[in-house]
């Protein structure tokens, strides 16, 4: 499964990016897609995940009213609105397929498979600056 990730930059504290997630194999209304994001030197983590439209997401507590994810299953893009960034918001941010319904688990079990395999896509960097 093909994902690219786009829509990272470098922003002031308090600003905003929207990160976008193209598939170009599937529908995302197949899978549940997420959002992970990876610091040099620290490990990947999830950050936000969704299921369906008519499902509650799931939000890292740090970013909790500050990020929302969405997909729009006609374009095949799934999207990550990020405001009020913050400097430890830094990291590469990449979106993936779960291997199940969106939950803090599946995301990590997601992550663990990708890391194993080597398959995760490029990412895009997001970068904010105090």
């Amino acid at each position: 499964v093909q994902l690219v990730e786009s829509g990272g930059g470098s922003v002031q504290a308090g600003g905003s990016l929207r990160l976008s997630c193209a598939a170009s194999e599937f529908t995302f209304d197949d899978y549940a897609i997420g959002w992970f994001r990876q610091d040099p030197g620290k490990e990947r983590e999830g950050v936000s995940c969704m299921s369906s439209l008519d499902t509650v997401p799931y939000y890292k507590d740090s970013v909790k009213g500050r990020f929302t994810i969405s997909s729009d299953f006609s374009n095949r893009t799934a999207s990550l609105q990020t405001d009020s960034l913050q400097p430890e918001d830094t990291a590469v941010y990449y979106c993936a397929a779960l291997y199940g319904p969106c939950s803090i688990e599946v995301m990590t079990t997601t992550a663990r498979i990708l890391t194993e395999v080597n398959s995760w896509g490029q990412g895009t960097q997001v970068t904010v600056s105090s």
